[in-house]
């Protein structure tokens, strides 16, 4: 993995947590501890959360994983990094 290619999954990965963090805030949530193994279901975030999460990530990254329509719906926070960290390469 080229040094460009870590860098830009390094930004992915700390731009996903900002906006989680961000759009815990904005609709009042409390956050379980952010960890790759942490089911999406158990975080804190209800489905409006989510939506507006990618819709941020999308305005932030220019990366919309989920218009290519073959996606595996993500179930782990680490799945809804990684989703994105694909996205990027």
């Amino acid at each position: 993995m080229s040094s460009s290619t870590s860098s830009t999954i390094a930004t992915i990965r700390s731009a996903v947590l900002e906006q989680v963090r961000q759009v815990a805030q904005q609709q009042g949530k409390r956050l379980a501890p952010l960890t790759d193994s942490l089911p999406l279901l158990e975080s804190g975030l209800d489905s409006l959360c989510i939506a507006i999460l990618v819709a941020q990530l999308e305005d932030e990254t220019g990366l919309d994983p989920f218009s290519a329509g073959h996606v595996s719906i993500p179930v782990t926070l680490g799945d809804f990094i990684r989703l994105y960290e694909r996205t990027a390469r």
